[in-house]
């Protein structure tokens, strides 16, 4: 069984950088794509980003395109988001996840396993 744990998130003004990260158990890590999503209260789980298994093609939400980067360290099964340019509307809890696959996808129903999240506030 792959379990994801969260961390790094928390409180940060407009225009602050956190940096989230994501480690997974399991030795097949590097054989799979990974997704970081966020959903607000009240809004569904939408997408942020994925990076491919190897981590060389990265893909993003046009709402956190040149304000996110996520990257991977396979040696360490974890995955990373650093988030620059905080804004209020980025506020919700980020769950990464681990796809179905090794190419990057951005439909939840392409990832098998997620973690359990990590809550972000950007305050105005």
């Amino acid at each position: 069984q792959v379990q994801l744990v969260e961390s790094g998130g928390g409180l940060v003004q407009t225009g602050g950088s956190l940096r989230l990260s994501c480690a997974a158990s399991g030795r097949t890590f590097s054989n799979y794509a990974m997704g970081w999503f966020r959903q607000a209260p009240g809004n569904e789980r939408e997408f942020v980003g994925a990076i491919t298994f190897s981590g060389r093609s990265t893909s993003y939400a046009n709402s956190v395109k040149g304000r996110f980067t996520i990257s991977r360290d396979n040696a360490k099964n974890s995955v990373y988001l650093q988030m620059n340019s905080l804004k209020p509307e980025d506020t919700a809890v980020y769950y990464c996840a681990r796809s179905k696959g090794a190419l990057v996808r951005d439909r939840a129903d392409e990832y098998a396993y997620w973690g359990q999240g990590t809550q972000v506030t950007v305050s105005s």
